[in-house]
């Protein structure tokens, strides 16, 4: 008997293939929120990451000799920072060769602590604010602009277009709402737009009936909500429900599919939102990746799969650059990483930025998103 298995082995028909023929798997993970009020713009990220593996698999992509085989290990970190450090430290653990996340800035800042390390590169698609890349690691980077940008964008567009000379601002406190709000006060200082009330809430809210009571009675031309849009859209409601004429703005978070389902009663001409990056239109490859999204996944781009779509294949470029996937060989090739990706050309600073990170302005027309420039 064991001869015969033994021929068998070497004929390999037992077990299938030998090892010498079995591609080499290589784990990527993406690391988002993936359960909770903004899962969708998670599963969203998640989807392109995983697009982006299937087609590298089905490419064919050789390393170090070995053909690789590459396969997705995703966490959900809540969009929670402890739960992010948790998550970060199972993914180290685990032996992933480069990580696509985190999705929020308050997540992935003390995940990139984690990462740095472990030495395990992570390139987020949608994390924007400043702090991220500001920490001096090595192992963090990003796809798409910061905060910075868009607070540039919405102040200036407030500011002389809109011709608004007070703007209330509320943020959830969190690093990307707060680093938002934080953004567009000092612009609109340096405009001369007078900010005539800043309030906090919390990424969990769902009434903010006395906060817009208070913001009511200044009557400021603009408000401005740093947050996502599970907070955004309940705000706009109880902004109309409460009679309120004061344009609505936002940042990317409320940029989204999801904000026109949840808000619809009350979205109106008068609601804005910046977003960090191009729309699908603009983007090189953009208007193709939506489509084939919805094939594969049945459901529409939320707002960043893009972005998530590209970074991971600047992980797999990086390996190819380095012709290694291991992350201590591979992670200095991410700083001459220059690819065309569907959003557009990728390659980053010293810091880790994408030197080509654009910002589009967007206004509610029609049922839907409309671009302004």
């Amino acid at each position: 008997m064991k001869k015969i298995a033994l021929t068998l082995a070497c004929l390999g028909i037992l077990g299938g293939t030998t090892g010498a023929q079995a591609d080499t798997v290589v784990k990527i993970a993406f690391a988002g929120p993936l359960t909770g009020p903004i899962a969708h713009i998670g599963k969203d990220e998640e989807y392109a990451t995983r697009l982006a593996l299937d087609d590298a698999n089905a490419k064919g992509v050789t390393i170090g000799g070995q053909k690789i085989k590459f396969e997705l290990m995703s966490e959900d970190d809540q969009g929670d920072p402890r739960q992010a450090t948790i998550v970060a430290q199972r993914l180290v653990d685990a032996g992933v060769k480069g990580v696509v996340g985190h999705v929020t800035s308050g997540a992935a800042i003390p995940a990139a602590a984690i990462y740095e390390q472990g030495g395990i590169p992570a390139i987020t698609p949608s994390a924007t604010s400043p702090k991220l890349t500001q920490q001096g690691l090595k192992v963090v980077y990003r796809v798409i602009a910061n905060d910075f940008q868009q607070g540039e964008a919405m102040a200036k567009y407030a500011a002389e277009v809109l011709k608004a000379k007070t703007i209330a601002i509320i943020d959830d406190r969190t690093a990307y709402g707060q680093g938002l709000g934080d953004a567009l006060a000092d612009n609109l200082k340096k405009l001369g737009v007078q900010v005539i009330g800043r309030e906090y809430t919390t990424d969990k809210a769902v009434d903010f009936t006395a906060l817009l009571t208070r913001i009511k009675g200044k009557k400021p031309d603009a408000l401005f909500y740093g947050g996502m849009d599970a907070q955004g859209a309940p705000m706009l409601k109880q902004m109309k429900q409460l009679g309120m004429t004061a344009k609505f703005l936002s940042g990317d978070g409320s940029c989204t599919s999801e904000m026109l389902k949840l808000a619809a009663p009350a979205m109106s001409s008068d609601v804005y939102c910046t977003q960090a990056g191009l729309p699908a239109e603009k983007m090189p490859g953009g208007v193709e990746f939506k489509k084939r999204f919805k094939e594969r996944f049945k459901v529409d781009v939320q707002l960043y799969a893009p972005y998530a779509y590209d970074a991971t294949n600047a992980l797999i470029e990086a390996m190819k650059l380095a012709n290694s996937t291991d992350p201590a060989k591979y992670l200095p090739q991410l700083q001459k990483v220059n690819m065309k990706g569907v959003t557009g050309t990728v390659a980053f600073d010293a810091k880790g930025d994408n030197r080509y990170g654009g910002i589009t302005l967007n206004q509610f027309k029609d049922g839907k998103w409309v671009v302004l420039n």
